[in-house]
C-alpha cells in the first residue's frame, strides 16, 4: 500500500490514519509541481493528493481513502463503535470536514484572486475567515463532550487536526476554543502523529 501526500495537504490525514492502523505502507512525497507531470496525472487526471495505491489499483479523493482504510483495518477502529450509528457519526463529522469545512478555505487559497481587486478580494478572505470560525466553534462545542470528533478516535480526528493547522496558518481566530486546543495537544503528543510529521517535514512548523 503506498500513498502519495503533499506535506501540509488534507493527504496528511491519511498519511496519520495509515500510521494508526499499524500495517506496513509505503510513502512518496510529491511536490506541487511534480503533481502537473504526465506521470502524476496517470495516477489522478486532476493532479491533486491524496493518491493511494495498492496491487495495481489508485483510489483519489480523501474521504474515500479514510473510508477504505476504516474498512480495510476495522481492527484499527477508525471507522466507529462498530454499530450503524457509530459508524453515521464518524461519516457525519467527516463530510462535515469534507464539504463543509475544506472548501471554506478555498478563498483564501486563492479561488477569488481572479476578481483581481485587492480589496474586494480582501473581503472573501476575511468572510472565509469569520465562516470558519462558526465552524470551529461548533467543532469546540462538540469537543466540550468528547475528546474525540466521533465519540472514539476516528478517521475524522486527522483531518481536522490538517484542518485547524490551515487556520492557524492563515490567521483564523481560534481565541477561546480551548477543547479545540486541548485537541490539538491530544493529537500532537500521539506518536503516530508525531512521527508522521516528521516523515513530512512539518514537526517545526505550526
Amino acid at each position: 500500500m503506498k500513498l502519495y501526500t503533499t506535506p501540509g495537504a488534507c493527504s496528511t490525514a491519511d498519511h496519520i490514519a495509515l500510521e494508526w492502523t499499524a500495517e506496513p505502507y509505503t510513502t512518496q512525497i510529491v511536490s506541487r509541481e511534480e503533481r502537473g507531470k504526465p506521470e502524476f496525472r496517470k495516477l489522478n487526471p486532476a493532479g491533486s493528493v491524496p493518491v493511494l495505491e495498492e496491487d495495481g489499483w489508485v483510489l483519489t479523493q480523501n474521504s474515500a481513502i479514510l473510508n477504505y482504510l476504516a474498512d480495510r483495518f476495522p481492527e484499527a477502529k477508525l471507522g466507529g463503535d462498530g454499530t450503524p450509528k457509530g459508524r453515521a457519526e464518524v461519516n457525519r463529522w467527516l463530510g462535515f470536514l469534507n464539504s463543509d469545512m475544506h472548501p471554506a478555505f478555498k478563498p483564501i487559497f486563492g479561488t477569488t484572486n481572479y476578481l483581481e481587486d485587492k480589496a474586494v478580494i480582501e473581503k472573501t478572505h476575511d468572510h472565509a475567515r469569520r465562516q470558519l470560525r462558526a465552524m470551529f466553534e461548533r467543532v469546540d462545542e462538540r469537543l466540550g463532550k468528547h475528546d474525540w470528533l466521533a465519540g472514539a478516535r476516528s478517521i475524522a480526528d486527522p483531518y481536522l487536526f490538517v484542518m485547524l493547522r490551515w487556520a492557524k496558518n492563515v490567521k483564523v481566530d481560534l481565541s477561546g476554543l480551548e477543547n479545540l486546543k486541548k485537541f490539538e495537544q491530544r493529537m500532537r503528543a500521539d506518536a503516530g502523529v508525531r512521527k508522521v510529521l516528521k516523515d513530512e517535514g512539518l514537526d517545526q512548523a505550526a
